[in-house]
């Protein structure tokens, strides 16, 4: 029996949408692109929506939107994947870092409060805002901070599609619906709860970032008449500014047109799933939670926490690593933090030190979590986490 961590669903459904795809006149570039963009912006409940190629394609064309240079300071977590911070530097902007709240993985506000006024207003001009393991950041609070000290906000989302966290007057703010965050990404990748095999998308309500985006894309490349200087013929085309090839294809989008048709269903399972391991866990002292108030007590107080990740912390967790692999139960770790990396301690990240982040990082390990998780492979994983830990291997 081998379990890993995640999993993409695909059923005959995706597989027949692929088919009509690859038989159709257009492989790229053709009419299941804007319809998976105006399925997903309805999804999300955001204005516009722009398919490309993978989310870390989706975070570089955010900060070359939002003008990042080599003058743009932007702030972001420790704790999440390498693309979060790399897409600045992508754009010769530097990073810094604000350590996490021990109790959800996420950035620390007000750690974030504090370093934003450590500086003059207008210092840092961005925050790259990490939904870690499907848990929303509060982006309410965070704009509010962002306003006050004049920075942007991307929100990296390719955790949590369809989470959700309930604002100050009552409402139900959607992760990548805009109100809060001038951009948010989301990835598509195998493991993630909407799966193209690579793709990521980017959502604003921002109708002239929305227009950049398009054009970036694409090379930088108009085909509008209004756009250009001039015009030849219905060939002409003019390269308007520096971009890239971030396209996504057709048959990519028709399998994420059904793949998102039956995302409150994934979310459904996945809050079944982890109900099951808070309950499991819930009353063991060598285990901790990552969010310790449990799934169901986060939906009384109007969270939906998406649970890409579900992460458990343990004292000796290469241990229960190695034991869960033996055993084949392929658990991952999320994430190593990004200022120990040796490409960022050789980039002047030498002195950094991040408590919280650091002291994650010792425990942390995401189990297996994914819709087409079985009651019995989940009761398999549980038993293996339970038989470690309480024979004395903490």
């Amino acid at each position: 029996m081998i379990i890993p961590y995640g999993r993409q669903s695909i059923d005959d459904t995706d597989i027949s949408a692929v088919v009509s795809a690859l038989k159709s006149d257009l492989l790229t570039q053709g009419p299941k692109v804007a319809e998976f963009e105006k399925s997903f912006a309805e999804y999300v409940q955001a204005k516009y929506a722009v398919a490309v190629s993978n989310g870390t394609a989706a975070l570089h064309l955010c900060a070359l939107a939002l003008g990042v240079n080599t003058t743009t300071r932007v702030i972001t977590t420790p704790i999440t994947f390498v693309a979060s911070a790399n897409c600045i530097l992508y754009c010769g902007g530097s990073i810094e870092l604000c350590d996490i709240n021990a109790g959800t993985g996420l950035m620390d506000i007000i750690k974030l409060e504090e370093m934003l006024a450590s500086k003059p207003v207008g210092y840092y001009k961005g925050i790259v805002a990490v939904d870690f393991a499907g848990y929303p950041i509060d982006l309410e609070k965070m704009k509010a901070l962002a306003e006050k000290y004049l920075c942007w906000i991307i929100e990296d989302a390719c955790h949590s599609p369809g989470a959700y966290f309930t604002d100050s007057v009552g409402n139900k703010q959607l992760c990548g619906n805009g109100v809060f965050a001038d951009l948010a990404v989301f990835s598509f990748h195998p493991v993630k709860h909407i799966a193209t095999g690579e793709g990521g998308m980017i959502t604003t309500n921002d109708e002239n970032l929305y227009k950049k985006l398009l054009s970036l894309r694409t090379h930088g490349i108009t085909r509008d008449p209004e756009m250009m200087t001039t015009s030849e013929g219905g060939w002409y085309y003019q390269m308007l500014e520096l971009g890239y090839n971030y396209r996504i294809p057709d048959m990519l989008c028709a399998l994420g047109i059904t793949q998102l048709s039956k995302a409150a269903a994934g979310i459904k399972r996945r809050l079944a799933i982890a109900e099951r391991y808070d309950e499991a866990f819930g009353g063991n002292e060598h285990i901790t939670q990552l969010t310790p108030n449990g799934t169901n007590d986060l939906l009384k107080q109007g969270t939906l926490h998406a649970h890409h990740l579900y992460v458990i912390k343990v004292a000796d967790r290469k241990g229960l690593y190695n034991h869960l692999r033996s055993n084949g139960v392929y658990a991952q770790i999320h994430y190593i933090p990004i200022h120990t990396m040796p490409f960022y301690r050789n980039s002047g990240f030498t002195d950094i030190v991040m408590p919280e982040a650091e002291a994650y990082y010792t425990g942390c390990i995401s189990l297996p979590m994914f819709p087409a998780l079985t009651d019995d492979e989940q009761e398999y994983v549980i038993s293996k986490v339970v038989e470690f830990v309480e024979n004395g291997h903490r």
